[in-house]
Order: structure tokens, then sequence, then C-alpha cells
């Protein structure tokens, strides 16, 4: 089982969430998220080996909004079907005799994230109207609040960063032998510019990024 190895990984992954977050809060003009990179985590522990990968949206489908039409539905899809295949993404070195055992994929690109945001500026404009009825001399105060309110669903909409998650879990039959993972990610993706790595094994730490001229993560 992956004990150690995962929480020193959750541990990275949750101080890289934190300073996204403060960052987001300092530059909220910023994107969530940075397109052109995608993120790869990989824990190994034992004869087991998890590889996580998380992409913008964009990267992988060309949009990070929820489907809008029957042709980015099938995209949605397809990309879906491609990522539950990692054997069409990457190739852990053959001497490791590395198997795949479960894989979960996920996106969210879907409708949730405006009922998210469609739920608090309903919440909002609740409290607006309340204001209203209790002070009605303020009626054009209130409305300027409104359309302001409007601009600001329109503006939360457009910062939503729907991105796609994959996770895989191998079983090695020579875990010793573990050296190197090769990606074809960018032949397949081509909007991906760079694939940022995190890897904690047995060995230690170890972090590098890929790029199409060298798609080959060294452990």
């Amino acid at each position: 089982m992956l004990n150690k190895n995962m929480l020193a990984l959750s541990a990275i992954a949750l101080g890289m969430a934190s300073t996204a977050s403060a960052d987001h809060d300092e530059h909220r003009q910023h994107d969530a998220h940075q397109h052109g990179v995608v993120e790869w985590h990989i824990a190994q522990d034992g004869d087991e080996l998890l590889a996580e990968i998380t992409a913008p949206g964009s990267d992988v489908v060309g949009f990070e909004h929820a489907p809008e039409n029957a042709a980015q539905k099938a995209a949605i899809e397809k990309a879906m079907t491609t990522l539950a295949k990692p054997g069409a993404l990457f190739a852990i070195n053959a001497e490791a005799g590395c198997e795949l055992e479960s894989h979960t994929v996920s996106n969210t690109l879907g409708k949730g994230n405006g009922d998210h945001h469609d739920h608090d500026h309903h919440a909002h404009e609740e409290g607006h109207h309340d204001e209203h009825d209790d002070h009605e001399h303020h009626e054009e105060h209130a409305h300027h609040d409104d359309h302001h309110d409007h601009d600001h669903d329109d503006h939360d909409k457009k910062m939503l960063h729907g991105e796609f998650s994959a996770q895989y879990t191998f079983h090695c039959q020579s875990p010793d032998s573990l050296k190197t993972v090769s990606t074809n990610w960018f032949e397949v993706f081509g909007n991906t510019e760079k694939i940022s790595v995190q890897a904690i094994t047995d060995k230690g730490v170890v972090a590098g990024k890929l790029v199409p001229a060298s798609n080959t993560f060294r452990f």
C-alpha cells in the first residue's frame, strides 16, 4: 500500500494548492492555473506506483467551460476515453514490470461549476432584494447594485477554469528497476507546452519538467 510516500505527496500537493490560493487572492485577474502546463504527480512505495495527472481543459479539449454543443460534448467524451488508456499517454521502463491495476478519470467542465456560482449569486441577489424592500428610497442605488451583480456573475463565469484529472495505480514486479517514464502526451494533446513533474520514490524526491523536445522523466 502507498503510505509514507503518499502522505508526503499529499503534503506537496497541499502546499502547492495553498500557494495557488494565496496567489489567486492577491491576483484575481490571473488564471487559476497556467494554460499549456500539465501537473504530474508520481508516488512509489514498494511495489505500488501511483501516477496522477491534472490538466487544464484548454490543453485537453481547447475550452474550460461546460459543453455548449454536441461537438464539445463529443470532445470531452473522447478525451475521457483517451485518458482512461494510460498506455497511449506514457510508458514506464519495461524492466520495472509495472502493470495497471486501476484508474480514475474525471473533469470539472460540467455545469456543476456554474451551479455553485449561480447559488452564491442568487443568495447575494436575495440580500439586495431585502434591502430594496426596507429602503424604497434607495431604489436607483439598488438597481445599480443589481447591474453590478450581473457583471460580477458574468466575470465569475469567465473565471471558471475546468480541468481534467486522471489517477492510475500500478503494481510493479521489479520496483528497484524503476528508472524512467516516457510520454507522448504532447502528440496527443498538442496544446500542452510543458509537464511539471513531482515524484516521490523509495529513493527520494525528484522534480523536473517535460517538453516536446525532452519527454522522458528520470527518477
